[in-house]
């Protein structure tokens, strides 16, 4: 009788599960341990590593191991690219004739595919290697509000935005906030952002480049919204950025006084992207005011590495840039 249902891929002996995503990474190997477990008790087959202690000998010999009372076995090796050299080269070696009776799952956040060892599990075929790679900022909302519906609550656009801005990209810290919310919530409509304020604590630090942005825009509010998020970030390295930021509106600048406005990707050797807004930042400043900014730098730095207190000058320079 003919069915509707898809036929799973034949398992490989090894895959490779690499990403910073690190939900995505946990949701990959629970999709697997289902699919073996529905072959046999894994209770008595699994064997689970760590990479940065393992053995690259003891992961080999549990790859060898027969399987009790089941066809298949799983060996995982979590953050697999923490593996010395040597024990990486016996897992290479043991690849080139895997055992037909174990699948060897290694799970890493990054391993680059110039690696012997990337080469080993590619060479197994396409599927060997499975991407878990963040979402972009800009589509974490989305997939946010996606996975609130897993947990039986709705998510406003801002309160989805609020929620990432709060916890920030790790995605399985935005999904344990989401059980709290679900749990904490009351009635059938919508989270907005007023609730999510209200029930979720900040955890995630402010990306430098939220910073530069905000001064360039000429913004002392947010600046100082976003300074008081930084604790970890020196005043001396947000000022190095600050000026790089300031030269490159100086570029900026310049161009557009000569009529070409959109030439600031190619005079400065960056992408696109990441100059969309410069012309206009650009235009928020004289040319004076652009070269004071950079002088006042210069002689701030000299006040920082003279003794005076770093924090304190750094803000008095930030609050005379953004002066208008």
């Amino acid at each position: 009788m003919p069915t509707n249902k898809k036929q799973e891929a034949p398992l490989l002996p090894v895959y490779l599960i690499v990403g910073e995503d690190a939900l995505k990474r946990d949701a990959v190997m629970k999709r697997l341990r289902a699919r073996l477990s529905a072959l046999g008790d894994l209770s008595f087959n699994a064997d689970e590593f760590n990479g940065e202690t393992a053995l690259g000998g003891d992961v080999v010999a549990a790859c060898n191991t027969v399987p009790f009372a089941s066809p298949v076995r799983l060996v995982e090796v979590r953050a697999a690219d923490k593996l010395k050299k040597a024990d990486a080269e016996a897992l290479v070696s043991y690849l080139s004739s895997p055992s037909g009776s174990t699948v060897l799952a290694l799970v890493a956040e990054k391993l680059a595919k110039n690696t012997r060892l990337y080469k080993a599990v590619a060479a197994h075929g396409k599927t060997a290697v499975i991407d878990c790679a963040p979402l972009k900022r800009n589509e974490l909302p989305k997939t946010v509000r996606a996975m609130a519906a897993g947990h039986g609550v709705t998510l406003t656009e801002g309160a989805a935005r609020a929620l990432v801005d709060l916890v920030g990209e790790n995605t399985v810290h935005l999904d344990s906030e989401l059980k709290k919310i679900a749990l904490a919530h009351r009635g059938t409509d919508a989270v907005n952002e007023h609730e999510i304020m209200g029930l979720v604590a900040r955890t995630a630090e402010v990306k430098p480049w939220e910073f530069v942005d905000a001064l360039a825009a000429r913004d002392a509010r947010k600046c100082l919204l976003l300074l008081g998020r930084m604790e970890s970030v020196s005043p001396h390295a947000l000022l190095a950025m600050c000026t790089t930021r300031l030269r490159e509106l100086v570029c900026a600048r310049a161009l557009a006084d000569r009529g070409n406005p959109r030439g600031v990707a190619a005079a400065l050797k960056i992408p696109d992207w990441r100059c969309k807004n410069h012309a206009a930042w650009a235009r928020g400043f004289t040319a004076a005011e652009l070269r004071r900014a950079i002088v006042s730098a210069r002689d701030t730095e000299r006040a920082m590495k003279s003794g005076a207190d770093a924090q304190a000058a750094f803000l008095d320079w930030v609050l005379s840039v953004t002066a208008r």
